[in-house]
């Protein structure tokens, strides 16, 4: 398997240079902590071209789940970097986090309540911190109901664009339009456009939910996206999340700006 080293936010902006980038979001609740299950999804995605493995959920993740699930996952030679819905979302196998504030929850938790409690066991275990907005789009799913969010609407792309202009000027270099796991649509891509204008080109747009073919995938890369995550396809049909990571792949390299 292939490796890599470094810092994972050089190893994103390295990748970035070459094409749009693919993430494989594990849920260790749906693999109900099988290890074989977890290698048995992730394998073909590796194979495929998938730069990064995606770890966490909403629902049912504990710590010591997570610690034997991302120390198998490790052998593949990729990133494996976390994606915490709550602070039991956090494990010290992972070499990064993204260390994300749901901007459009209406509860203070969720926006830096949770942070608080995690940012000192992200400081103990040494975990790289990838500083991420958080945006419930649209549908939102366990996600959208679980942190409480006020789904950003799906015909008003201003709205959206707003939040990611603030996460950015805070600070946050990563900036996330989530649909929802098993999303009916996926954020359309006039958000996605219209987001990725107001950024500057430092800033990487990730995009998740909905996501079920190459020819969707392509329309999130053509609008902007740098980042395409998908879930509940690999979980569903290998072949043709596989057929996913291919298609992204096969996007023009960014220009220099």
């Amino acid at each position: 398997m292939g490796g890599w080293r470094g810092r994972v936010a050089q190893y994103l902006a390295e990748k970035r240079l070459e094409a749009p980038l693919h993430f494989t979001l594990i849920d260790p609740d749906e693999v109900s902590g099988d290890l074989d299950q977890a290698s048995k999804l992730v394998e073909p995605m590796v194979s495929a071209g998938t730069d990064v493995i995606l770890v966490g959920g909403s629902i049912g993740v504990s710590e010591s789940l997570l610690d034997d699930i991302i120390s198998s996952l490790k052998r593949y030679g990729l990133p494996v970097v976390l994606f915490p819905g709550n602070v039991n979302g956090l494990s010290k196998e992972a070499d990064a986090v993204l260390f994300m504030s749901l901007l459009n929850s209406d509860d203070p938790y969720y926006i830096v309540g949770a942070q608080v409690q995690g940012a000192i066991i992200v400081k103990r275990y040494g975990l790289e911190v990838l500083p991420t907005a958080y945006l419930i789009v649209g549908y939102g799913g366990a996600a959208g109901y679980i942190g409480r969010a006020r789904p950003l609407p799906l015909d008003k792309p201003e709205i959206t664009t707003a939040y990611a202009l603030a996460a950015e000027m805070l600070g946050m270099r990563y900036i996330y339009l989530e649909a929802g796991s098993g999303a009916p649509v996926h954020v359309p891509a006039e958000i996605i456009a219209s987001v990725r204008k107001a950024l500057s080109s430092s800033t990487m747009l990730i995009v998740g939910g909905g996501i079920r073919s190459p020819e969707a995938a392509r329309r999130v890369v053509e609008a902007g996206a740098d980042i395409v995550v998908t879930g509940t396809i690999v979980e569903e049909d290998s072949e043709r999340a596989a057929s996913i990571v291919k298609s992204i792949k096969s996007q023009d390299r960014r220009t220099s700006s």
